[in-house]
This record gives structure tokens, C-alpha cells and sequence, in this order.
């Protein structure tokens, strides 16, 4: 397989792997809050989602790191070997052996997941080519917005939108301060190319939304 593919592949399972461990964090963080809540439950799925997501952050890390290839092979290196120096001997205290079962169960999972995908060792990167300069880009007419959709860009340029999602199909816009414009104008401008969404960090997350070079213009006209 070609490396954008492999790390297309990887990106989505680390952030699959990684919401689910933050999902699970949250769920104990707010039974913590309630009196008399069951708290067992949620504590050991708390451990499985840290022990299946801890190769997958350390995988990301190597790849901006190392690159692809060698970012992977490491990574799958050393949770071998780390599977091979564990053994079968346990500890007197029961976390630490729920942890490490949990980790060694997220290893095991992590190898499995990404066996086979490997980069030809004799693939060769794109040749740099050193372009011409490129021609004065062509006055782009200003769109024209609607009142409704200048406060949709100025609430995004103003008031820290995020777009979140806590529950699959769930989606909802988060404020930092000021009024909250409403999902569906925020989804019509991004589709319109007056603003985006950083789709580097999980609707969990929140994805923050700032407005392109064409709705700024449209504000400033």
C-alpha cells in the first residue's frame, strides 16, 4: 500500500481509538460528580480505552516524527517487545494488574490491527519539482450575503464557534462568548467556502470554525 493510504487508514483508527478513550473518561468524570453512583464499571473501561488508544497516541507521535514507514515499524517494534518482557507474572495490587492487562490487551489489538500494512522499503518519495512561479491570481468577485448570513460570519469570526458532536448524529455549535448561530447557517457558509472546520481534531473534541479569505471579505465589504 501507498503511505497516504496507510496513514489515512492509521489517522482514522488512532482517532477512533482516542475518542473512545476521552468518551470514557468523561462518563466517569461525571458519575464522580453524583453521590451513590457505580463507579466499577466505569473505572475499568476507563483502563480498556487508555490501554487500546496508548500505542495508537504513540503511533501519531512517530509518524510526525519519523514519517509513515518508519514510524510504524517502530511503533510495531516496540509493542512486540514489550508483549515479550512482560511475561506472565503479576503484581500484589489488583489496578496495577487491571492496567496492565488492559495494556497489554490494547497492544495485542494494535498489532493485530496493523499487520500487514506495510510501505515498500524501495518506494521512492515524489521528486520535488520546482514549479514556475505562479500567475497573479485573477480579482475574485465578493459574494453577496444575506443579513442573517453576515451575523452567522461575524458570530464565527467573534464568538470561538465550535462545531461538536457528544452523541453520534448528535451535532451542536458550541460559543466561547457572545450569541450562538444556528447549526444548520453555520454548516450553509462552511459549504460555501466562507468558512471551515478544523477537521484536525474530533467532533468530540469540538472542531473550531474560522472564516475563509472570502468571508472576511464579505464582512469587510
Amino acid at each position: 500500500m501507498d503511505a497516504s493510504t496507510i496513514l489515512n487508514r492509521l489517522t482514522s483508527r488512532a482517532n477512533h481509538a482516542i475518542e473512545e478513550d476521552e468518551a470514557a473518561r468523561t462518563r466517569l468524570t461525571k458519575a464522580l460528580a453524583v453521590d451513590g453512583a457505580p463507579l466499577d464499571g466505569l473505572m475499568d473501561a476507563v483502563l480498556d480505552s487508555a490501554g487500546r488508544a496508548k500505542p495508537w497516541r504513540q503511533l501519531m507521535k512517530r509518524i510526525e516524527k519519523h514519517g509513515v514507514r518508519e514510524g510504524l515499524a517502530k511503533q510495531r517494534e516496540e509493542a512486540t517487545e514489550r508483549l515479550l518482557q512482560w511475561g506472565f507474572s503479576l503484581s500484589t495490587s489488583m489496578v496495577s494488574n487491571a492496567q496492565r492487562i488492559a495494556e497489554q490487551d490494547g497492544l495485542r489489538r494494535f498489532l493485530s490491527t496493523t499487520d500487514g500494512m506495510e510501505i515498500s522499503a524501495d518506494e521512492a518519495p515524489a521528486e520535488e519539482v520546482t514549479a514556475e512561479p505562479a500567475p497573479e491570481p485573477a480579482p475574485v468577485e465578493i459574494p453577496k450575503a444575506t443579513p442573517a448570513q453576515k451575523r452567522t460570519l461575524a458570530a464565527i469570526r467573534d464568538n470561538g464557534v465550535k462545531l461538536q458532536e457528544f452523541r453520534i448524529g448528535r451535532a451542536t455549535v458550541a460559543v466561547e462568548s457572545g450569541d450562538r448561530p444556528r447549526l444548520d447557517m453555520v454548516r450553509w457558509v462552511i459549504s460555501q467556502g466562507w468558512a471551515k472546520a478544523d477537521t484536525s481534531r474530533s467532533l468530540f473534541q469540538g472542531q473550531p470554525v474560522a472564516l475563509t479569505t472570502v468571508g472576511e471579505a464579505i464582512l469587510a465589504g
